[in-house]
């Protein structure tokens, strides 16, 4: 009896490890092919457009590809909270130099934001956001809080975003994250 409970244990753990080698190795992420940095070089970044410039937080996978990096960096200046949240959103969203990997995917664009007077920010991007996002818990949770942490950070007037996609309100981008309330500001996915 003590055998059989031993191999039974046995076989339980040896399907435990390979139904979690499967699920880790299939969960997509986003990926660089751009070598490791040192962590004392600074990033570089896409140059500024030309005008007037402020300089802001924006956020991006760390090198671990487990959460957000914060990069500050000069972006045009916005007349008034709205615009400069736009400013923000489109900077955020612009294709970044390597060795930076955005969470938001390629080819998003935005649409409008809007702002309530409560502190509520409403960011209308394009389909591609979620047609182009690669799925999964994590990445999902950083593409969402790339947004939600850059205007809350940069902007003291946000408290909280909520993301639409072509005009309408979503309930996720890919399945993981409710996103049917404005969420606030979390930098605990940011290291």
């Amino acid at each position: 009896m003590t055998v059989r409970r031993l191999l039974a244990v046995g076989v339980l753990l040896l399907t435990a490890i390979v139904v979690g080698t499967i699920v880790w190795l299939r969960v997509p992420r986003f990926t660089s092919q751009a070598t490791p940095r040192a962590a004392a070089a600074p990033a570089p970044t896409a140059p500024a457009p030309p005008g007037r410039k402020i300089k802001a937080r924006l956020f991006y996978v760390g090198d671990d590809g487990m959460k957000l990096t914060g990069i500050e960096r000069d972006i045009a200046y916005g007349e008034g909270a709205t615009e400069q949240a736009r400013e923000i959103v489109a900077a955020q969203i612009a294709p970044v130099v390597d060795p930076l990997v955005s969470a938001v995917p390629r080819g998003t664009a935005l649409r409008a934001v809007f702002l309530t007077q409560g502190g509520e920010a409403y960011v209308d991007l394009s389909r591609d956001v979620i047609t182009a996002h690669p799925g999964g818990t994590l990445n999902e949770l950083l593409t969402v809080y790339t947004f939600v942490n850059a205007l809350t950070v940069n902007l003291p007037a946000v408290t909280s975003v909520q993301l639409l996609v072509d005009g309408k309100e979503i309930d996720t981008l890919s399945g993981h994250i409710d996103l049917r309330q404005p969420l606030a500001k979390n930098l605990s996915w940011v290291q």
